[in-house]
Order: structure tokens, then sequence, then C-alpha cells
């Protein structure tokens, strides 16, 4: 599988030096140089960013090798999607371009006459054309010098006189002689094979396809860096809840998930986090999963800020399978320290419902995976319950134990369009609120990005959900 992906891997970026670079430059000049050597240093940083992380090296060096490395491979998906457009704007740019140098060459913008071939001169039957000292065209006036481009169509290659270059007979003229005298006959032959395209022609087609493609893949992986820099946006939401009572009504849950501190996204990224949540003013923080991707030592200090988030009812966490990635336990003692209560297959009474989480199915490879059981079991039905568990695809479970929302992240949105479609296979639910039988389940796109800090089609949010009572 591995070698699978390498090669696939290699073959894009063969496909990118091929139309970006050797297309698009003089060989053996300073530009194909710098191109072909960024082919190869590239894709080195990006398979350096994606391991760095899993054997251990020093953060720094995970930090030096993320910036470039992730964000190459977000260009790499654009650049290619613009190219692959780009094929099949190629060849009729090329017919374009054609038409008008053959209008051009044939001496204005007029239609062409009948039997020609890309504006060439109109066919002459066989009949109708010279044949030497005894053909019907013979003239017995004097020859007409042979110079220039009229000899040179004259003589073979071994640059004796052909046939039709003998004295007193009509020198056969090329298409360029022609061209440039309009008013002699033409003896271009209908069945000669087309002109090859014009290296100028082909080098600007290139150029104007691969200038293009770039900027439409280089632009687009900007704007979602930037959407990512910037911070998330708040998306509002009600969720009416047949068992919720008038008390409760008008509840709100700040959900953030898939936050995603790593290499890139630090401790600035997590105090945009913490101050956008506060400005809601919610009654409950509810942080479900991906908090991290490294361990407490390499990211402690930039979870630090998560420690001024505000809420009446306190802020609540549960794992993502991130978490299991990086150290779970000393996550979990992290956040705790931080002022954050880890629901842990657990469940506390909030005024008018039950707040639940479970951890994520990435740690039953630890053996401690979901337990809704544990987490729901012994609760009171007639109580509206509300559950916290990263992953949507325990929809299934909360429904068995009755649960009346569930809110989840992991998905991203897709994160890069169109992963959203790839997302789509694999979770029930990509974002947005959805109702399955009597539970109704929310999926934020979450409030970080995982590696390239990009986001294409699935802007990041964090959503406040308002609770309302249908016996208010």
């Amino acid at each position: 599988m591995v070698v699978v992906v390498l090669a696939l891997f290699g073959g894009v970026h063969r496909y990118l030096w091929c139309r970006l670079v050797r297309d698009t430059t003089a060989g053996g000049g300073a530009l194909r140089r710098a191109g072909t050597a960024a082919a190869f240093v590239l894709p080195l940083l990006s398979l350096g960013a994606l391991v760095s992380g899993r054997v251990g090296a020093p953060f720094p060096l995970q930090q030096a090798l993320a910036w470039p490395g992730y964000l190459w491979l977000a260009a790499v998906l654009y650049l290619t999607l613009a190219l692959l457009v780009g094929e099949a704007v190629r060849p009729v740019l090329r017919r374009v371009l054609a038409r008008r140098a053959d209008r051009a060459g044939s001496g204005g913008g007029g239609a062409r006459e009948p039997g020609t071939h890309d504006g060439s001169h109109p066919d002459r039957s066989p009949a109708a054309e010279p044949t030497g000292p005894t053909g019907p065209t013979e003239l017995t006036g004097p020859a007409e010098p042979v110079t220039g481009s009229r000899k040179a169509a004259t003589e073979g290659a071994d640059g004796t006189a052909g046939a039709a270059g003998a004295p007193g007979s009509l020198a056969v003229a090329t298409a360029a002689d022609d061209a440039s005298a309009p008013d002699a006959p033409s003896t271009v032959d209908a069945s000669a094979p087309r002109r090859p395209l014009d290296p100028s022609r082909r080098l600007f087609v290139s150029r104007i396809v691969g200038g293009a493609a770039a900027v439409a893949g280089l632009g687009t992986v900007g704007l979602g860096a930037h959407g990512v820099l910037r911070g998330p946006r708040v998306e509002r939401v009600t969720v009416p809840l047949a068992k919720l009572p008038r008390s409760a009504h008008g509840f709100r849950i700040a959900v953030v998930s898939d936050i995603h501190l790593g290499p890139i996204l630090g401790s600035a990224h997590t105090r945009r986090i913490v101050d956008t949540i506060n400005r809601t003013g919610p009654d409950l923080i509810a942080v479900v999963g991906d908090l991290v991707d490294g361990t407490v030592a390499d990211l402690g200090p930039a979870a630090e800020p998560l420690a001024g988030l505000r809420a009446r009812h306190g802020s609540f966490f549960v794992t993502g399978n991130h978490e299991y990635y990086s150290g779970a336990a000393q996550w979990i003692d992290q956040v705790r320290e931080l002022g954050l209560h880890p629901l842990e297959n657990a469940r506390v009474e909030i005024d008018g419902f039950d707040l639940a989480g479970v951890n994520d199915v990435a740690g039953e490879s630890e053996g401690q995976g979901p337990d809704f059981a544990c987490a729901l079991g012994d609760r009171d039905r007639a109580r509206a319950a509300v559950l916290l568990a990263h992953q949507p695809v325990v929809i299934h479970d909360a429904v068995a134990h009755g649960v009346d929302l569930q809110l989840s992240g992991h998905t991203h949105g897709g994160q890069l369009w169109p992963g959203n479609l790839i997302a789509g296979l694999a979770n029930p639910t990509v974002a947005g609120l959805e109702r399955y039988g009597d539970t109704q389940l929310y999926v934020s796109r979450g409030a970080g990005a995982w590696g390239p800090p990009v986001r294409v089609g699935a802007p990041s949010d964090i959503t406040v959900v308002e609770l309302a009572s249908l016996r208010a």
C-alpha cells in the first residue's frame, strides 16, 4: 500500500513538472533548472512533514518542515485539478491560434476557398499542374530567374534542379512563397500532411494554460490558508428537544471540535478560539475531541489559553482519535489542570438535562473505547440527554440508548474540496444537523485543520447550539 501511494505521489509530481516546468521553459535555462530542483525538494518536504511527528523528531524540526511541506500538499491537489481542466482548454486554444495564423498568412480575414487545409491556397487538379517542358502548361518565353525561396523550392536535397525547374518551365512555388506573392497560382497538394504546430505557438499555449493553473491553484490555497489562520466563525443552530423542560429553554452550548494544535497551529490559534467562544456568552462549553497533534511536552504551552474559557456551567472535554496518537492519558490530565472536565464514558446532570460523554473509538486499541452502558445505562430516560462523542459513526449506539442530541466533529466538513465527497463515504453526516429516529446529530466542521492549514469549501466554525423546549 505504501509503495502504491508513493508511486502515485511521484507520478503526480512528474505530471506537474511536465506541465509547469518542461513545457513552459527552455531546456538548459535557469528557470528549467530551478523548477526541476523544486520538483524534487518540495515533495521531500511534504514527506518529511508527514513522518517527522510519528518518528519523534525534535519539535523545532517538525515546525520547520510543516509549513512548506503541508502547504505544498494542498498546492499539489489544486494545481493538479487546475491542470486537468487545462487539458480540455489546451486543444481549443491551439485551434484558435492556428486559425488566426492561417488567416493572417492568407492575406486577411476572408473565407477560405474550397479544398484548402487550415487556410492554405486552393487545391489544383493534376491536369492543371505544370508537368515539365512538354506538359500542357509549358511556357515558351524566357525563364524567370530562380532566386531566394523560389530556388529552394526547385532544388532537391542534393542541391540539383528538379524537373519542375528545367529551363522554359514554371517553377513550383512553396506555400510560403505563395503567401508573399498572392497573385501567383497555388500548387499546394490537398493530400499533403498538415503542417506541424509552430513550436513558439505550442510554448505560448503551454505558458497560458500553466500560468492560469498556477494562479488558480495557488490562489485557492492562499485563500484557504487565510481562512484557517484568521480563526473560526460562529455558527448558530437551534435544536428543539421534546424532553427538555421549560426551565432549560434557550440553554446555549458552545461546541468546538478539531482544534488540532500542532507544529503549525499554536497558542495564538488557541487564544483566537477562546476569545471567540467567550464572546458568545455560552452556558456550557463542549470540546469534542482532536484538540492536539503532538505530545504534552511539545504542545502543553499551546493549550494553556484554554484555561481562559468561561461558561456558567463549565467546560467539558471528550477524546478524539488524535488524542490516542498523542498520549491520551497525559492530555486528559493536562486539560483537567486547565479547568476542563473530561467525560470518560461518564455523565453529569445539568439543570434540565443529562450531559454524557464517551471516549473515541480509537481508544479501543488501548482498552479505552466508548462505553455507552457506563455513560448512559442507568439514567432516567424521562430526562433529555445530550451526548458528546467525537465521531459521528457512533450515532446508532446513541439512538439505541435513547440520546436526544449527539454533538460531534471529526469530519472537518471535508476540509479540502472534494474531500467532502470522501468524508461522506465514511460518516453518516459530514456537517450540520440531521435526525436519526428520535435522536438528532449535529456535526461541527471544526475550528482548526489537520495537515495543510487550508480549508476549501468547508470553513472552520464554532457552533452555539441553543436548546429549545417544546413545552415552552
